[in-house]
């Protein structure tokens, strides 16, 4: 049997914060007398990630994401629960451990904001003693593969947000740790920019077999990542699996799209009776149809309009989620 990579068994973690009183009173009333409450950050998590896989962690703010991560890379001190990643104890803080692992978050940077991110590379590899020749071959297929081995020299400071994350990226993968944590890895980039950072996270993934656990609100890169998803809401897990089963376990409706001469002239009233009118034009309908209902409304329509094509869809993952996260 393998060991799992990562295993998490009822991770929970809460923090204590002053409550203020409102107003001057209350400002004075603190100094002597402090009134605190409890805020459950996580509760009682529990999962388990094979070395290799690559599971998308996903969550509205606040669901406790970022908490697990940190507890995950012996940032935080968990409450209660256990945990192991790579057989280690993440807040012993093992040097072992230390050198297997890397945590990328979105909108903290590792590098030195007034040197090159060649030298700030340079620095992180004398402190994983990375050879120069392996340091010079690594950098190299790393900027070339992310596309800023022109930038190397380039202060940091003088980087776009773009070419600062790829580096950010370069910068945790140098010592080739086998777990890698991603917070929010693509936020604020360009359409490019994402496309080639979820190209170079593939490849990596597939090439190096480096477990990795990506927190994303961009739909696109899950999409495109993770076939296994873990959705946590209010500190709590909330589903575990893979990422087609969330449609078809959340996912009540389809859309079914018909080519139809004169559909603009259809009323609401009339089209009512097939289902939620989701788009419309002069040739063409989109209607959300209940799953049970698909078949009966497909034939109906064929029966009753001019239609020249049809297609069924699933209703787009991003939606799902956001009907999941306002639940």
């Amino acid at each position: 049997m393998i060991t799992p990579a990562i295993e998490v068994s009822g991770l929970t973690k809460t923090f204590r914060t002053y409550k203020k009183q409102p107003g001057f009173s209350g400002a004075v009333s603190g100094l002597f007398r402090r009134k605190y409450e409890q805020t459950v950050a996580v509760k009682d998590v529990s999962f388990a990630i094979q070395p290799g896989e690559l599971v998308g962690f996903l969550g509205p703010n606040g669901a406790g994401k970022t908490t697990t991560l940190k507890m995950l890379a012996g940032l935080l001190y968990p409450t209660s629960g256990t945990a192991r990643v790579l057989g280690y104890v993440p807040w012993e803080r093992d040097d072992g451990y230390r050198r297997q692992f890397a945590l990328l978050l979105g909108q903290k940077n590792q590098l030195w904001w007034d040197l090159p991110a060649r030298e700030s590379l340079e620095l992180n590899a004398k402190i994983y003693g990375i050879p120069p020749a392996t340091l010079e071959r690594t950098v190299a297929e790393m900027s070339e593969l992310l596309a800023v081995r022109d930038k190397l020299n380039v202060s940091v400071r003088e980087l776009s947000l773009g070419e600062r994350t790829k580096m950010e990226l370069i910068a945790s993968l140098l010592h080739q740790p086998k777990v890698l944590f991603l917070d929010e890895p693509t936020i604020g980039l360009d359409v490019v920019s994402q496309k080639i950072v979820r190209e170079f996270l593939r490849e990596h993934n597939e090439k190096q077999k480096t477990t990795i656990l990506l927190t994303s609100h961009y739909m696109t890169d899950i999409q495109e990542l993770c076939e296994r998803v873990i959705i946590i809401d209010h500190g709590k897990i909330f589903f575990d699996g893979r990422l087609s089963d969330v449609v078809d376990r959340f996912a009540d409706s389809k859309l079914i799209t018909i080519q139809c001469e004169g559909a603009a002239r259809f009323s609401g009233e009339k089209l009512g009776k097939y289902g939620e009118v989701v788009a419309q034009s002069p040739g063409s309908l989109q209607l959300k149809v209940k799953r049970d209902r698909v078949i009966p409304v497909c034939k109906a329509l064929l029966d009753d309009l001019p239609v020249s094509d049809i297609d069924i869809q699933e209703v787009p993952i991003e939606e799902v989620i956001r009907r999941i996260f306002a639940r």
